[in-house]
């Protein structure tokens, strides 16, 4: 898309080199050489992205976040920072930066980075005309911390569905916080004067489930002594949220079914109907899709609670939003424990940022606490980390001292490397096929055709290799040892 970027930067010949790329990629830039030129360059014109760097005469890149968020809340600030200066792009985040860019950088990569503010600053603009549109307020889910793109893309289906009545089905991995969204569609919508209902389904048995959503009548059974209204029936003209939905028992999930069809509830016990005016939200961390496909989901109740669809992405895929959701937790812990804990290091930043957090923002949560409770001084440290983020490392292929004829050996086909990242895609997706097909840009059909011709191949392995055993043990004595190729260890998710 074309835009309109300004550049601060007291380094002309860089402000002159980014600009002569951006205008090649077909950007309209115009230039600062200090912040207090920027911001009157930014009272008399529209821009779409802000790029700045962090250290200048005068005032500083992060003091100009502080007053661009001021005065144009929803314009994206990329800064620029030299390596050894990290402390000073955190700062920038915190005090409203989108995202920091370190010196020296590819051109490719910064452009990128200016395409990614670009999408959010078109996403911000959408949602506000959304908002102007339909009367909604100025806060969209504020307690959904970040400004990542996909968290942005989550709010603008907020703004979309909240003043509908539709069934919306919440995806998303466990410790994402998918009942905060549900809450935030409730908050947004006509219904917020209403009870806003929560019920795990995975942490109780049917029987209870049942009296807990439908309630019961007196006598009903032991212990009914009194007769009691079930959550559909409370939260009229509200809203209820069956979180883990995918644990509903199938004895219930009918049930279920025909509630949400008639909009009515039989109590336990009871011979009459009620009925009940409450919006129906739902949320589960298991692919559902492939639940139905193994009969153990009702397909009639998937349809009837997927009409809109909101997935939550998980904490790896929201960038530095990390940042932005520990200090937060940080602030926050550190007054709950009175600790004089004000910040973190440069070097907990990265371990943060490059930590994959399988438990989402739940373990990010954990992490900060335990990081505040043990920390000795002002920030917290990397000794002050759990020692799995801390000793984190990603990994990788490494060639350097492989014989290139053995690497070459070693190497593994296209096929292989299909096969290995499918493997790591379900992994990372705790095994969710639907988001793994969208990931991998199958869809849902060629992925399973791709997962059967692996198990046959797996089988056909093992078959080999016990021959194969077999005949080694019948030659042990005549054939010598062979020596076998060195292999690599391929990349994990």
């Amino acid at each position: 898309m074309q835009a309109n970027i300004l550049l601060i930067d007291d380094d002309a010949s860089l402000c002159d080199l980014l600009a002569n790329d951006l205008e090649a990629r077909g950007h309209h830039t115009r230039r600062a050489h200090s912040a207090e030129d920027g911001l009157r360059l930014l009272a008399d014109d529209n821009f779409d992205v802000v790029v700045t760097d962090v250290n200048m005469g005068g005032m500083s890149g992060v003091d100009l976040c502080r007053h661009v968020r001021a005065r144009h809340e929803d314009l994206p600030v990329v800064v620029m920072t030299a390596y050894g200066t990290l402390e000073s792009a955190i700062a920038a985040i915190r005090a409203g930066a989108y995202d920091f860019i370190t010196k020296p950088f590819e051109f490719d990569h910064f452009s990128l980075v200016i395409d990614r503010a670009l999408g959010l600053h078109a996403l911000r603009r959408e949602v506000a005309r959304l908002r102007t549109g339909t009367g909604e307020s100025a806060s969209i889910a504020p307690d959904l911390l970040g400004r990542s793109p996909a968290l942005e893309r989550v709010r603008d289906l907020i703004a979309r569905v909240a003043d509908t009545d539709s069934t919306i089905l919440i995806t998303g991995e466990s410790g994402t916080g998918k009942e905060l969204v549900a809450k935030a569609i409730h908050d947004a919508s006509a219904r917020k004067s209403g009870q806003f209902v929560a019920i795990n389904c995975a942490a109780m048995p049917e029987t209870l489930l049942e009296s807990e959503l439908f309630g019961h009548s007196r006598g009903a059974f032991t212990d009914a002594k009194a007769p009691r209204t079930g959550l559909f029936v409370r939260a009229n003209q509200g809203t209820v949220f069956l979180d883990e939905i995918g644990e509903m028992p199938a004895g219930m999930q009918a049930k279920l079914l025909r509630a949400l069809q008639e909009r009515r509830v039989r109590p336990v016990g009871s011979d009459t109907e009620v009925e009940f005016d409450a919006r129906i939200i739902t949320a589960t961390h298991r692919d559902l899709e492939t639940e139905v496909n193994e009969k153990k989901f009702r397909e009639d109740l998937f349809y009837r609670i997927n009409v809109v669809r909101i997935h939550v992405p998980p904490l790896r895929a929201r960038g530095n939003d990390t940042l932005i959701l520990a200090q937060k937790f940080l602030e926050r812990l550190a007054q709950q424990s009175k600790r004089e804990v004000k910040g973190m290091s440069a070097a907990v930043a990265q371990k943060l940022l490059a930590y994959p957090w399988p438990g989402n923002v739940r373990q990010l949560q954990n992490c900060v606490e335990r990081a505040v409770a043990v920390s000795r001084g002002k920030e917290i440290a990397l000794e002050d980390l759990p020692d799995d983020v801390r000793d984190y490392q990603p990994s990788k292929v490494d060639l350097v001292g492989v014989d290139t004829n053995d690497a070459i050996t070693a190497m593994p086909t296209m096929d292989e490397i299909e096969r290995r990242y499918i493997r790591q895609v379900l992994g990372a997706v705790a095994g969710n096929k639907t988001l793994a097909a969208q990931i991998l840009g199958f869809d849902r059909r060629t992925l399973y055709r791709k997962l059967d011709r692996m198990n046959e191949q797996n089988a056909s392995t093992r078959t080999t290799h016990a021959s194969s055993s077999n005949n080694n043990t019948n030659n042990a004595v005549s054939s010598p040892a062979t020596e076998q190729p060195k292999s690599i260890t391929p990349p994990t998710a």
